[in-house]
């Protein structure tokens, strides 16, 4: 009798399976060149072609070769609230999912229920006695899928998810490539303050020899003044880079979300080849498929398609069912040693939209321009990713050459004021000469460190905007983890 009842409540599922009215998936095209952009200020096509391994497939541990930048990212990696509230929303998003994927499934339950009544009509033949007892197992309003509506909306609800896996990778590469970012800029505002300081004990060395100058008449008061002037500005530099040194320490460690101790920080901006490992450029556009904002945006366009198929399921008959099936006994006793009845019930329900106001049409017609919307947002990063790659390659294909033109021009400027010093110094030059020749040689020193932090900060972003990262560390968002 059992067995019989479990068949029963079984056929449901046998009556529910179908197939979703959704709109077959295609990956759309993407909406960008096959190939990188070329000409003078982007790689080599020789140079580019060397690189046969995808970005994506290179973890941060080993494009990070500095061991204390490598320990600070590991920080912010355990400590950033940032990413905290991501994986919250991840598990938000997997627990909605979890939600949806059991409506397509019926709620069985198991019940026993009794009853004892009395009843004296007469008022003295005495009270009789009635009692019962039932047993049944049974579902109750469970929708048979016929049209895939649920399905559907599982399948939404599933892409959902997904996206915030992707998203969450996003974040993680982004944090990645913000902490080494900010560690680098420390380094370089703490090489910016050295600049400073050697300007202003420069600067000063010139005041004292040209008060000297003036006590013994070989020069006038304007020098003197001049003088004054560079080496008071020295001294207002070398403030505000002691501030930014502060700031950017502060920017790290709430970037980290955890105070770095002294020893993990830079004390000047490390040469690029003992700090970040190449990045391999070579490959076509299409790897940008792969980068963690262009699959949450293809996630978000399946979650809208899949809804457009509940849409166009809602405008067709619902059939739920309600049934239930066990035992009953006027003898608790009995319920279950052969002497008990058995009682089923089932109670299907049909309802057809008729008449709704346009109600149900217009859900289907806004299911699908929101999945044009989406189809747009995909477009649009995958065209943005390709531009953020552009412009990284822009500046990757002119930098070493900008490095090496600064790198001399502090060289020559370096020699140029010490020629015009000792000059002055001797009393065979002016001391404008001198001045023009200290400004060059500290505006030229300013500039090389900033072109070094650029230079390496463009590596960052190369390998972030390629969809480095993470490579074999980070498995979220894939499919085959989801039922």
């Amino acid at each position: 009798m059992w067995n019989k009842t479990l068949i029963a409540l079984a056929v449901p599922l046998c009556l529910a399976a179908c197939s979703s009215m959704a709109p077959d998936y295609v990956r759309p095209e993407p909406a960008v060149p096959a190939t990188w952009p070329t000409g003078a200020a982007y790689p080599a096509a020789s140079t580019a072609a060397d690189a046969q391994t995808s970005v994506a497939e290179v973890s941060w541990r080993t494009f990070i070769l500095d061991e204390r930048l490598r320990q600070v990212v590991t920080l912010a990696l355990q400590n950033s609230r940032d990413l905290r509230k991501t994986i919250a929303n991840i598990e938000s998003a997997r627990a909605q999912y979890g939600v949806q994927r059991a409506a397509q499934f019926p709620t069985v339950s198991a019940n026993v229920t009794g009853s004892r009544s009395g009843s004296d009509p007469s008022g003295d033949a005495g009270t009789t006695i009635t009692q019962s007892t039932a047993a049944n197992l049974g579902l109750s309003a469970y929708e048979l899928d016929l049209f895939g509506r649920v399905r559907s909306l599982t399948d939404a609800q599933r892409e959902t998810y997904l996206a915030t896996e992707e998203a969450a990778r996003a974040t993680r590469i982004s944090l990645i490539a913000e902490t080494a970012t900010a560690w680098l800029t420390l380094a370089s505002d703490r090489n910016q303050l050295a600049v400073a300081q050697q300007n202003q004990a420069s600067a000063l060395r010139s005041l004292e020899l040209t008060q000297r100058r003036l006590q013994a008449g070989v020069t006038t008061a304007v020098d003197v003044r001049q003088a004054e002037t560079v080496y008071h500005q020295a001294r207002v530099d070398v403030a505000s880079s002691t501030t930014a040194v502060a700031q950017d320490r502060n920017a790290l460690e709430l970037l980290v979300g955890h105070p770095v101790a002294d020893v993990l920080l830079p004390e000047t901006l490390p040469d690029s080849a003992n700090c970040l490992a190449e990045v391999p450029v070579g490959l076509s556009s299409a790897v940008l498929l792969g980068r963690p904002d262009v699959l949450q945006a293809e996630h978000q366009l399946k979650a809208a398609n899949a809804n457009v198929g509940a849409a166009r399921a809602a405008l067709f008959p619902k059939l739920t069912l309600t049934a239930a099936g066990g035992v009953a006994s006027t003898a608790l006793a009995s319920l279950f040693s052969g002497g008990a009845t058995t009682v089923w019930s089932v109670a299907p329900a049909l309802s057809l939209p008729i008449f709704d106001g346009g109600s149900s049409r217009a859900s289907v017609d806004y299911s699908e321009a929101q999945k044009k919307l989406y189809l747009a947002t995909y477009e649009l990063a995958v065209q943005t990713a390709f531009s953020d790659v552009a412009n990284a390659l822009a500046r990757h294909g002119t930098m070493q050459s900008q490095l090496s033109a600064q790198t001399d021009l502090v060289t020559a400027a370096s020699e140029s004021y010490r020629l015009a010093d000792a000059r002055y110094a001797k009393g065979v030059d002016t001391y404008i000469n001198a001045l023009v020749a200290q400004r060059t040689l500290y505006s030229a020193q300013k500039t090389l460190v900033s072109t070094r932090l650029t230079a390496l900060s463009n590596q960052i972003t190369l390998f972030r905007v390629l969809g480095g990262g993470l490579g074999g560390d980070d498995h979220s968002g894939s499919a085959d983890a989801l039922p």
